[in-house]
């Protein structure tokens, strides 16, 4: 796994379907959610530990999403993620989604602004040494 790339599968289930069978646009942002909460799980930083264990949280802050594509009930999808700017207590996240079959056929891309935030107080705080300095180039 590299540190500056991660790619999460997803399944299309009914549930994320209009009633067209293409999937809903707010549920991208879910798909992606869970790519950049893996990431962070695959390199053994749990939101749950961080927010209990060191007090910190991740918020994002701004989004910006070009919808290319749409997927459609029973595609496999791939969510790809990159960490492209990391800063003390904020980052960002370039992610895209494409179909499992055909991974050089864009269906989505998005700038994600993210930030670390003291869990009590909702003010931001840097990071724990350890993540930046796995992340940072």
């Amino acid at each position: 796994m590299s540190v500056k790339s991660f790619s999460w599968p997803i399944r299309v289930y009914w549930e994320d379907t209009d009633g067209g069978g293409v999937v809903f646009y707010a549920n991208y942002l879910k798909y992606m959610e869970r790519a950049r909460t893996e990431w962070l799980r695959a390199l053994g930083f749990h939101q749950r530990r961080l927010q209990s264990e060191q007090g910190i949280m991740f918020v994002v802050t701004s989004l910006s999403v070009n919808y290319i594509q749409p997927a459609q009930l029973d595609d496999e999808l791939v969510v790809i993620s990159e960490m492209p700017e990391v800063g003390g207590a904020s980052f960002s996240f370039r992610q895209r989604i494409v179909r499992k079959d055909t991974p050089g056929v864009m269906l989505l891309t998005s700038d994600v602004a993210a930030a670390c935030l003291d869990a009590t107080t909702r003010k931001p705080r840097r990071m724990p040494r350890e993540l930046r300095a796995l992340l940072q180039p």
